[in-house]
């Protein structure tokens, strides 16, 4: 009887370690080494989470005037894109009319954060030596979180 109940703790005891052992290599899928968070969410190459900005009500108005100061070299006019960046992947930086779909959240509270992430911790796009780099515009201080708030709030009225 000692033997039978030796055979099945051994049994059980493999079952465990094997179980063990694929739940450890094989259970999540993640994709590594890119700016994409969970299901396509798109997110800046730089660490940190939102900002104070995300709790602030932004004024789109005032939020153009802080983009066409801060933001069109690299953005175009309205966000529109089409501006040069050499050594990056796609080889321009990336448009803000339309903006990445990977950005764009139904959920207000969501799409805002999406887009302060990248306002106070910036970001290096993917590539061998992009010539430009986002601005961590937050994390340096050259604007403050209403600032932040504002170009946030201009950039979601482009996009509506």
């Amino acid at each position: 009887m000692v033997s039978k109940i030796g055979k099945y703790a051994f049994l059980l005891v493999t079952l465990l370690v094997i179980f063990s052992f694929v739940a450890a290599c094989g259970g999540s899928q993640e994709k590594e080494g890119g700016p994409e968070g969970a299901e396509g969410e798109v997110r800046p190459s730089n660490p940190g989470g939102a900002g104070e900005a995300v709790n602030l009500t932004g004024d789109p108005t005032a939020g153009a005037d802080i983009f066409k100061v801060n933001c069109v070299a690299c953005h175009g006019e309205e966000g529109k894109g089409g501006v040069s960046n050499p050594g990056s992947t796609d080889e321009t930086v990336p448009s803000l009319n339309p903006i990445d779909p990977g950005l764009v959240s139904t959920d207000a509270k969501t799409f805002v954060t999406n887009i302060d992430l990248f306002l106070e911790h910036g970001s290096t796009p993917e590539g061998s030596n992009p010539a430009l780099v986002m601005t961590a515009f937050g994390d340096e201080k050259v604007l403050t979180p209403q600032q932040i708030a504002d170009v946030v709030a201009y950039v979601i009225s482009l996009n509506k």
